[in-house]
């Protein structure tokens, strides 16, 4: 996992002790070195940062007010405070600062830092894809019929009239009874869409229905082949060949 760091820091040799300190850690980036907190407003308005070493006490503005427009954001970078001053402490935690640092940097300080940083990190990471498959699952319900372009018009297809589908790239190929129709969509998401128990995935790239599934044969070769009711024939995984001898 790639960590996109940026340094706030009006002083330069604590720009430069840090970089050199975080270059030790493998996958770590930097996304750039700002000498105050409005360039470190122009850079986050152009690129991405997962974490931010913030100085505080700064000319002109307190990194304090940057980390407190940082924490409203729905989404903000870590923030980790790095400065020569502790009484700022307490300031830093009421902002949700991940960690404060204190100068002069201790290297055993700082690898307990990056480590918290790579749990917090992997743990929004878990949490973000927990979220997007719930969301891919819950749009995902399963339909009666689908609208499907076929021949410059547009075909509603009965998903009961389906015997079985073909993955094709990115579309789907629909073989229905005496003839099939592409569907642009991943085989994947299609699968998710159609009734728990009607359908049944043998292959990585094809499904059949439940119905329809005849007798299995091992090949010349020694990979398997499903013979279905309609008289198709498909290919099988061994991956798969379990559950389809349950389903027989």
């Amino acid at each position: 996992m790639t960590v996109r760091y940026l340094i706030v820091d009006d002083e330069a040799p604590g720009r430069t002790n840090l970089r050199l300190a975080l270059a030790e850690h493998p996958h770590w980036q930097l996304v750039a070195e700002c000498e105050s907190t409005a360039s470190a407003r122009a850079v986050l308005a152009q690129r991405e940062a997962d974490v931010i070493f913030l100085d505080i006490q700064m000319p002109g503005e307190s990194g304090l007010v940057l980390a407190r427009e940082i924490s409203r954001l729905r989404e903000p970078p870590l923030i980790v405070f790095v400065t020569a001053y502790s009484e700022h402490a307490v300031d830093a935690f009421e902002v949700h600062a991940l960690d404060y640092l204190l100068k002069p940097l201790s290297d055993a300080r700082l690898a307990q830092t990056v480590e918290r940083i790579g749990a917090m990190l992997a743990q929004r990471q878990r949490e973000a894809y927990g979220a997007a498959l719930r969301d891919y699952v819950g749009a995902a319900q399963p339909v009666e019929r689908i609208s499907v372009r076929s021949v410059g018009r547009i075909e509603q297809v009965r998903v009961g009239d389906i015997l079985w589908i073909e993955s094709a790239g990115n579309y789907v190929e629909l073989h229905l009874a005496g003839r099939s129709v592409l569907h642009r969509i991943a085989l994947n998401r299609f699968e998710a869409m159609l009734p728990p128990g009607d359908f049944l995935r043998v292959h990585r790239g094809a499904i059949v229905r439940t119905s329809q599934i005849g007798s299995v044969a091992v090949t010349g070769d020694g990979t398997y082949q499903l013979t279905l009711r309609c008289g198709a024939t498909v290919a099988v995984s061994e991956r798969y060949l379990t559950a389809l001898k349950a389903a027989m």
